[in-house]
């Protein structure tokens, strides 16, 4: 009798998740346009900016300024494969759906994260020497009735069964023999899937976005985002017009301008905007030589979503030459400004400038820096255009510049509360030293799938009289102004979440997830979560229970080139775990301790003796091939291991086994067997090197 009941029980368990399968697949084939633009529903999370507005704002408020102290645990999932997370994870109808390392996807049940399926779209085999540029991570991905897209660090576009995870098509996206590469979300609209691409430093690059059909990934329109060599001819008028501001033979550069974060579809005006990026090379008197605004560069660009035309453009930093794109949010809000109410765009990109723009025609209304600013000393109102500082081009002789290449803002999202008018934006306060001394201005070429930028950019550390290196801040973009600012740890803080119940959520980089009281700043409560969060939270309602949820993992490109700032967070390659957390009101789970922070430290190679010239060889083959993962002078901040505390340095077997061999390709580390001995040997060299320097500043102390 007991054996029958058990039976009869789990034919009943498998019926009530095979029903609440079918239904949530039948709730995921309503994801369309209506519903990517709901604002009212709160239940799921549907894109990347929660709908087409990319507000991040949520109208849930069962979570709220009265109770959040009460959020624990509700459920957790390890991630013991993953590295850096920084992805929003996508809820639709009960399940939850996330990308990961070498953007492998995973649905899951978002009430408890059981798996549903993983997809493994093969970037290890696919990628090849590709994986030598840009980072094992992505910012996320989209949905559309019934469908998960995916674009992989190789620059393919995917279709996957949200039911099964099955992959339904696979197109590539960019040309297998250039530098490109994907760490973006893709953004759907109107049966349509756009994506960009990065590679800008990686090359010549000229970059481009691109439409494809949602049902069959057939190509549906291209829009470059610089013009090309015209003895070819123009793709289009808005071509045409882009090339009367380029000087000399820019198309031999590429020119730049990869589109890898910031897309939004307006469905009010029927338009989608694209943030884009940087010249290639960064140095404008390379490129560029005799001057222009360079468009479209480091611009919003609005264009026609059926058909890919220019509409309209405003560009933020002409003929820019300090790496600031434009690639970060760009978040759509109704504004009452002097008693109309706009159609507004809100954009804080790299420069350090808040713009309000009237997305109607790209007119500037506002721009004001929110952070230091010594580049410009504002934004003229008439014309749109910056008033540059005389000497911030690095014209003769070295300049201070603030903000740096990294910016005033990255791509860690901001959020925009309608409730408080107030934009909550993670902030960073570098200043940096630009100069092009000692670069060969006529001889300079594109690198080859290595890093050149044709300009050298050195830190100097914070651009606050206090030291602190980054802030979160509300930011009113009608008085721009700011309303309040909270210091953090570090430069390198997560994106953020807002929502009705008065409330910021924002991951931090000191391994904190908190709350703050979205009108004054008050934090709250804060949560340790064991590593450092580079992801921004979600949050979502199943049967009545609001969670809120991220991914844990440090990651991003300052995981990479940070430096001694955010390696002292101690977020040590391979020490700390990876996991998907989730919190309630009901929430009672425990979370597993993690070691504590770990800063490494270089190991003694007493049989090995340097060679300084050879280690000077050596310096020009990390910086070019190896710093933008495994950090500045070989220190890491946490994306692949530091080499100066690394066993497999000291022998010439294992060095050669890694890096020439591939032998830990699958862990993301691409292969390089055209490098010789001489130059396997170079490296060496230079890595010991910054290992004893490391040893002698600690036996310093």
């Amino acid at each position: 009798m007991k054996r029958q009941f058990l039976i009869v029980l789990a034919v009943m368990i498998v019926l009530v998740l095979t029903v609440r399968q079918l239904v949530a697949q039948q709730g995921s084939d309503l994801v369309d346009d209506a519903a990517l633009a709901d604002e009212i529903q709160g239940e799921d999370w549907r894109t990347f900016g929660r709908t087409y507005n990319e507000q991040r704002f949520s109208p849930l408020v069962q979570v709220n300024k009265s109770n959040v102290s009460n959020l624990a645990v509700d459920w957790f999932i390890e991630l013991p494969n993953d590295r850096g997370l920084v992805s929003t994870p996508l809820v639709v109808d009960g399940v939850m759906y996330f990308i990961g390392s070498m953007n492998i996807v995973r649905a899951i049940d978002a009430t408890s994260g059981r798996l549903l399926w993983e997809y493994d779209p093969l970037v290890r085999e696919y990628a090849d020497r590709r994986l030598r540029v840009g980072w094992d991570h992505s910012r996320g991905i989209a949905f559309w009735k019934g469908k998960v897209y995916v674009a992989t660090w190789d620059g393919r576009l995917n279709a996957v069964d949200a039911a099964t995870g099955r992959e339904l098509w696979s197109t590539m996206t960019v040309d297998p023999d250039v530098a490109f590469y994907i760490t973006g979300a893709p953004k759907v609209f109107k049966n349509k899937i756009l994506i960009g691409n990065g590679g800008t430093e990686n090359g010549a690059a000229r970059g481009y976005v691109t439409a494809y059909d949602a049902d069959t990934g057939e190509q549906v329109w291209r829009f470059f985002i610089v013009p090309g060599n015209p003895s070819h001819g123009f793709e289009n008028d808005a071509m045409s017009m882009a090339a009367e501001t380029w000087t000399g033979e820019w198309w031999q550069f590429g020119g730049g301008g990869n589109a890898w974060h910031g897309f939004t579809y307006d469905p009010d005006l029927d338009a989608v905007y694209i943030g884009t990026g940087n010249g290639s090379p960064w140095n404008r008197k390379i490129r560029s030589p005799n001057g222009g605004d360079n468009l479209f560069l480091c611009s919003i660009v609005a264009l026609d979503p059926d058909t890919g035309e220019y509409r309209w453009h405003y560009q933020t930093t002409p003929g820019e030459t300090w790496d600031y794109n434009s690639n970060m949010d760009i978040v759509l809000a109704d504004l009452s400004i002097d008693g109309q109410v706009v159609k507004a765009l809100l954009h804080a990109p790299k420069n350090g400038f808040f713009y309000v723009i009237d997305r109607k025609d790209g007119r500037l209304i506002s721009a004001e820096p929110f952070t230091e600013v010594t580049w410009a000393s504002g934004v003229d109102r008439d014309t749109g255009r910056p008033v540059e500082v005389p000497g911030a081009r690095y014209e003769n002789e070295p300049a201070a510049i603030s903000p740096g290449p990294i910016g005033g803002h990255s791509w860690h999202a901001m959020s925009f509360s309608p409730l408080t008018g107030l934009a909550y934006i993670p902030t960073i306060h570098l200043a940096y030293t630009f100069t092009d001394e000692g670069v060969d201005l006529e001889t300079w070429r594109s690198p080859l799938w290595r890093s050149s930028t044709g300009v050298s950019s050195r830190r100097t550390g914070s651009s606050r009289p206090d030291g602190v290196l980054g802030t979160l801040q509300a930011w009113d973009p009608v008085r721009q102004e700011q309303v309040w600012e909270v210091p953090l740890e570090g430069m390198w803080n997560a994106g953020t979440l807002a929502t009705a119940g008065d409330l910021v959520f924002q991951g931090r980089a000191d391994g904190n997830l908190a709350a703050y009281d979205g009108v004054n700043g008050e934090v709250l409560w804060t949560f340790d979560v064991g590593s450092g969060i580079s992801a921004p939270p979600i949050t979502y309602s199943v049967n009545g229970r609001q969670y809120v949820a991220l991914l844990v993992g440090w990651g991003g490109a300052m995981a990479g080139v940070g430096g001694p700032s955010e390696t002292a967070h101690g977020w040590s390659y391979g020490v700390h775990p990876r996991r998907l957390i989730a919190f309630s009101l009901s929430g009672d789970v425990l979370l597993p301790p993690s070691p504590p922070p770990m800063v490494p430290v270089p190991i003694p190679g007493p049989h090995f003796e340097i060679d300084a010239g050879l280690a000077q060889q050596g310096a020009v083959e990390f910086g070019g091939v190896c710093s933008s993962c495994h950090g500045p002078r070989a220190v890491s901040s946490g994306m692949a291991p530091d080499l100066r505390a690394s066993g497999t340095t000291l022998s010439a077997i294992a060095f050669e086994n890694v890096v020439r061999s591939g032998r830990r390709a699958s862990e993301g580390m691409p292969a390089y067997p055209e490098l010789t001995d001489g130059q396997l040997t170079a490296l060496r060299h230079y890595i010991r090197q910054q290992a004893e320097l490391g040893i002698t500043r600690l036996d310093g102390r």
